[in-house]
């Protein structure tokens, strides 16, 4: 049995920031925090006031995070950011409604005294003798402690109350890991019996000391279990002051899904009621588990559930068969032709997220090289008059300011010259789109030259493909690079309006030019042309694609969506030599290439050049942050190895960014999450000058002081599988759901059995019609709510086995 917790987080928009820059705009982005774990920086968006970024993130994490931090500043060329704000929402105000955070949210203001991070290790003894009781405090050492000093690093002391006395610690010097080892004794003053608390400052020469944080204990602890280990630093309690929305607001979408995953046998009645659904004869579609399940979803919960649904069945090597079944079914209830696949049904949704899961190496391959040139570039293109900006165009002539027709003519060359190897690109990738998605394709085109055998339907066995293919995976990615991983930055507004131009197109492509001047954009008349010859291509492109053996079928074995061998990251990054000599950190640190696969860490001089050395996954034991201060350069990250005679390895790498390396560390550690004897603690500094430069220990072999954060990862298209994980999934959908099905299917005995009723397509009279139908439904519903109960008593039995473990207490080594 294990235990799982992730967050969804979407960061939407902005509105009414202040204005941090003399021109009375400001350029604003955020960074997410994870308590003290940077996990995402959203792009910066030029000259805005009310920005939208509309990025989206999946964090997998510890279970014992404690606080999610949004944090908004604007970006200056010179000198340092500026902070706007912040938005700090705790887990349990997460957790407290289990569809998530959907609003706008005030931003607070940064108190610097409330930025407190890290933990102190303790151990108190409560003792008597002649005298009286006595409180022995031994303050051993902390970690992680915010940064408070210029050089990224504290001075730090700790200070003891009980009662009307206190101590103090000596003064550790430049460090956020300060071993202290002192023990501090107090004696009981007459009184109601007091608790104890211990703070931490950073001690300054000038000016007053700044705060670290804090804990405390009440009497009852420390006389009836004394602390002893490691505990959380806590900012000084004091209401959240809201700042009435001086500071802007942020729109947010958080969920915490956080589950226990049962041992396999324990899922396997309902996998199997999923499995009997879509390796079922097709004349009981309509009243199998599964479409019971389907009706269930609906708005949101549609997307999370084809998602769940696909990975499931993707592990099981039933990915083929599942979206057979959603598409029969879709197919069998659509009267118009033009309106298939059109709507946010559960087939549309797991299509999309299918090819997402499985393509997305296919889509980098595709697009990356053009869309690389038009953010190069940077071309101005318009073809819109009500959009033309004259003065932002090329001059054309010496005559003048160049006209309409002029900006029209080279906007149009320049858009032929990037749509011409971007559809060369389409139509020659027959040969790199990954076996499982022509094969669904395949299907799909089988099943919809069933329904609409007609000869005045001949296109729509082609708008079935290019609807999903062009419409729902290579458009969106042409539009937002970003968001599928095309690009680290979003484009700016004038490379931003090319790749609209450029996305429309596209979709006219994929519409096959059904709609061509049609609409209110008469203005891409001149494009037509080029589109029209682009159509027959893709048509020759969707038939040759569909040309695939059947012994390839993706209902095959289960496999993951990305084999061990194929790369999932890729680029530049600046490696440390092994034995630097004495030289400037920055000439430590050279260029290279890497590669990151399921197997093996490589790197070379270039793309192009041989591998020079390589990392095997499996040798690896940590990969973490390495402080600032350590080298003087930002964005470092650690890779710790264990060689084969067991002695540990380090290699250090900078990254050119925040989200670059979150990235990069969250590659890693997934790929080495199998891995044995993963290190619980590493020193997020460097060894230098005799010591390591964070908690400044003399010796190489020192313990680390840190705690690893291999937990903490983004989700992203090369995740591993676990059909187990994306089951109990299913299962809280269901059991949001399980009232209605109830009312629904049993207590209702006027059913409507029409499947997808507010689509608005009509139904099938085979499906909607007859008490066998009914009963069927009935059946399927009753199968399900007994799945439900078993797994409900499963869980309460692992509940009760852990309510036997000790009570929450210090935290861990």
């Amino acid at each position: 049995m294990a235990k799982s917790s992730s967050l969804n987080v979407r960061v939407v928009e902005g509105r009414a920031l202040p204005a941090k820059d003399v021109s009375g705009s400001s350029d604003p982005y955020c960074i997410v925090k994870v308590d003290d774990e940077v996990v995402a920086r959203t792009a910066t968006v030029w000259r805005s006031l009310s920005p939208f970024w509309g990025e989206e993130y999946t964090v997998h994490l510890p279970l014992d995070f404690h606080q999610l931090a949004f944090y908004v500043l604007d970006e200056d060329t010179v000198g340092h950011d500026d902070v706007i704000g912040k938005v700090s929402l705790s887990r349990d105000a997460i957790a407290a409604d289990p569809r998530g955070i959907d609003s706008w949210i005030n931003l607070s203001r940064v108190d610097p005294d409330a930025e407190v991070q890290g933990e102190i290790c303790l151990a108190v003894q409560m003792l008597e003798d002649v005298l009286g009781r006595c409180l022995r405090c031994h303050v051993l050492q902390a970690r992680d402690l915010a940064p408070r000093d210029i050089s990224g690093t504290s001075d730090p002391f700790a200070r003891v109350f009980w009662g009307s006395q206190s101590l103090e610690t000596a003064t550790i010097k430049r460090t956020r890991f300060p071993r202290w080892d002192e023990v501090l004794e107090l004696r009981e003053m007459p009184g109601a019996p007091s608790p104890l608390r211990v703070e931490l400052w950073d001690w300054d020469m000038v000016g007053k000391n700044d705060f670290l944080g804090m804990v405390e204990f009440p009497p009852q602890v420390l006389q009836q279990n004394p602390p002893n280990g490691w505990f959380r630093l806590l900012p000084f309690p004091r209401a959240d002051e809201d700042s009435g929305g001086s500071l802007g607001a942020l729109r947010l979408k958080v969920r915490l899904l956080e589950d226990r995953v049962l041992p396999s046998p324990c899922y396997r009645p309902l996998t199997a009621l999923l499995v009997e659904s879509v390796l079922g004869p097709a004349e009981e579609d309509a009243a199998s588990p599964l479409a019971v399940l389907e009706e269930l979803a609906s708005g949101d919960c549609r997307q999370d559930l084809a998602t769940k649904l696909v990975k499931l069945f993707l592990g099981r090597g039933l990915a083929g068969p599942f979206l057979d079944y959603l598409t029969r079914r879709e197919v069998a209830r659509t009267t118009d032709p033009n309106t298939l696949f059109r709507s946010n049904s559960l087939a549309s949704k797991s299509m999309e997220q299918f090819m997402k899961l499985v393509g997305m190496p296919y889509l980098h391959a595709v697009l990356r090289p053009v869309l690389h040139r038009v953010f190069e570039e940077k071309k101005y293109m318009e073809l819109d008059p009500c959009k033309m900006d004259l003065s932002r165009a090329r001059r054309i002539s010496f005559k003048g300011a160049p006209s309409e027709e002029h900006v029209r003519e080279a906007s149009l060359g320049l858009l032929t010259g990037y749509l011409g190897p971007i559809v060369d690109a389409i139509v020659g990738s027959v040969g790199r789109c990954p076996p499982a998605m022509r094969l669904a394709f395949k299907e799909l085109r089988r099943r919809v030259e069933q329904r609409f055998p007609q000869a005045e339907h001949e296109d729509v066995k082609y708008l079935a493909i290019s609807g999903f293919l062009f419409l729902r995976f290579f458009a969106p990615a042409i539009l937002t690079p970003k968001l599928f991983d095309l690009r680290d930055q979003h484009a700016d507004p004038q490379t931003s309006r090319s790749l609209l131009l450029l996305a429309k197109a596209v979709q006219s492509i994929g519409n096959l030019g059904q709609q061509l001047g049609q609409g209110k954009e008469l203005w891409m008349a001149p494009l037509h042309p080029f589109l029209l010859q682009s159509i027959s291509r893709v048509r020759d492109f969707l038939d040759q694609l569909v040309d695939v053996d059947e012994e390839e079928e993706a209902g095959g074995p289960a496999r993951a969506p990305v084999p061990p061998s194929v790369i999932v990251r890729e680029g530049y990054l600046l490696k440390r030599k092994d034995e630097p000599s004495s030289l400037a950190t920055r000439f430590a640190f050279k260029k290279r290439y890497f590669r990151l696969s399921g197997e093996t860490l490589s790197y070379s001089k270039g793309p192009e050049w041989q591998t020079r050395s390589s990392i095997p996954v499996s040798h690896i034991r940590a990969v973490e942050r390495v402080d600032e201060g350590a080298f003087q350069l930002p964005h470092v990250m650690q890779v710790v190895t264990r060689d084969g005679a067991g002695a540990l390895r380090t290699t250090y790498l900078q990254c050119k960014s925040v989200n670059e390396l979150s990235q990069w560390l969250s590659a890693l550690r997934k790929a080495s999450a199998p891995n044995p004897d993963k290190l619980a603690a590493c020193h997020p500094g460097a060894f230098r000058g005799a010591r390591w430069t964070c908690c400044l220990r003399a010796e190489r072999s020192a313990a680390g002081c840190s705690r690893t954060h291999s937990a903490v990862t983004l989700g992203d298209w090369s995740d591993p599988l676990d059909p187990d994980a994306e089951t109990q999934m299913v299962y809280r959908q269901l059991l949001l759901g399980r009232d209605q099905l109830r009312m629904k299917f049993l207590e209702n005995s006027n059913v409507d059995t029409t499947p997808e009723a507010d689509t608005g397509k009509g139904s099938n009279a085979v499906e909607g019609a007859g008490s066998d139908a009914l009963a069927r439904q009935r059946e399927a519903a009753a199968r399900l709510l007994e799945v439900l109960e078993d797994l409900d008593r499963a869980h309460e039995e692992f509940r009760q086995q852990e309510q036997g473990k000790a009570a929450p207490g210090p935290l861990g080594p």
